[in-house]
């Protein structure tokens, strides 16, 4: 069987209407890939789609749903070909301490970031092991290794997520699939913007954001240089790994965390800098 070359993979995003997943999709279709971009939000993924030209296609996924992924896969399939590269994106957050939040908005943080990942592998092993090849990619957190105030159950899932991805790599390492995961800081997406409204997050900006481009560029590089785990940046994010491991530190670290996020936050605020993300493609 011929081999596909390096720079033509049939790629499936998901949350790909926005943000990191519409700058992944675009970064794949510019290095030659062809992309089903997926999302829940149909029309914002079908103009993104659009926008990107005839490598481009767009699904509405509800990742929570068994059922829609089953179809995500045969429409892109039907579409391009069988699905090389799994790009598993989809997030969301409820901002707010743990107490606060409801027990609905609990559950809609791991039903969307934990089952929906789980979902999207569980679909994509036996396609990809029956077609001999696949990579499955998974967006993650910098917060899968940290405890944060105001991110109990956003990164509850995220450390999950790790766990998963991890351990089905290795039930899965005689075969012919390789898994990679990516735990980018804090990003400038729509999500950012909303942590920037709620100073329980404060902690998200204690940091210098990356852009969704730069997070897009690492992804599809690793779409051949297949990569087993990258964290951002790279030494403090090797430094940030180490910590998450011991809580002592992590409860030292928290106030003087929390403080320079609380500056950096009201900078932000003071002058007027509340839109923090652009659209891939459109006016900087």
């Amino acid at each position: 069987m011929r081999r596909k070359p390096e720079t033509d993979r049939v790629v499936l995003v998901t949350g790909a209407a926005t943000g990191i997943g519409a700058a992944i999709a675009e970064a794949a279709i510019t290095r030659g890939h062809r992309v089903l971009l997926t999302d829940i939000d149909a029309d914002a993924v079908q103009e993104t789609a659009r926008r990107l030209g005839t490598r481009a296609a767009a699904f509405r996924l509800d990742v929570r749903d068994a059922a829609s992924w089953a179809k995500a896969f045969d429409t892109a399939e039907a579409t391009f070909g069988p699905v090389d590269v799994l790009v598993n994106n989809a997030g969301i957050i409820h901002t707010g301490h743990a107490r606060d939040l409801s027990l609905q908005q609990h559950r809609d943080i791991v039903e969307v970031n934990l089952l929906g990942t789980m979902t999207g592998i569980h679909t994509a092993l036996p396609r990809m092991t029956a077609q001999g090849r696949g990579h499955l990619i998974t967006i993650c957190s910098m917060t899968s290794f940290l405890a944060l105030p105001g991110y109990a159950t956003y990164g509850g899932t995220k450390h999950a997520i790790r766990a998963f991805h991890h351990a089905v790599a290795l039930e899965e390492r005689h075969g012919p699939l390789h898994f990679t995961i990516l735990h980018p800081p804090s990003t400038r997406t729509k999500m950012l913007e909303q942590e920037l409204a709620d100073p329980t997050s404060v902690t998200a900006f204690s940091e210098k954001s990356t852009s969704p481009e730069h997070v897009a560029r690492i992804v599809v590089d690793a779409i051949t240089t297949k990569p087993v785990e990258i964290v951002f940046p790279p030494l403090a994010g090797r430094v940030q790994r180490i910590a998450g491991a011991l809580p002592q530190i992590i409860r030292w670290l928290i106030p003087t965390v929390e403080a320079a996020g609380k500056r950096k936050r009201q900078q932000l605020i003071d002058s007027g800098k509340t839109h923090l993300f652009t659209v891939p493609g459109g006016p900087k």
